[in-house]
């Protein structure tokens, strides 16, 4: 049975030494974001999330990099 008391998957594996019984929270805090997949932006939230206690995903973020613009960089 999940610990209500934990705040996060961390305090889980400390406490226990295994996360399989951790239960994210989800509340009006969980959002999802538009950052595209391997930006920093995204890096942040995800890092966010975790200290939070949130899933890692959420069924609304971005799935693609439809309407992005990338910056190419010239070779050397």
């Amino acid at each position: 049975m999940p610990d209500p008391k934990l705040k996060n998957v961390f305090e889980a594996i400390l406490k226990y030494g295994h996360d399989e019984d951790f239960a994210p929270r989800v509340d009006d805090q969980f959002k999802s974001t538009q950052a595209p997949a391997g930006s920093r932006e995204k890096l942040e939230v995800m890092a966010e999330r975790i200290r939070m206690g949130h899933p890692l995903w959420h069924s609304d973020d971005r799935a693609d990099y439809s309407g992005l613009t990338g910056a190419v960089r010239p070779r050397d």
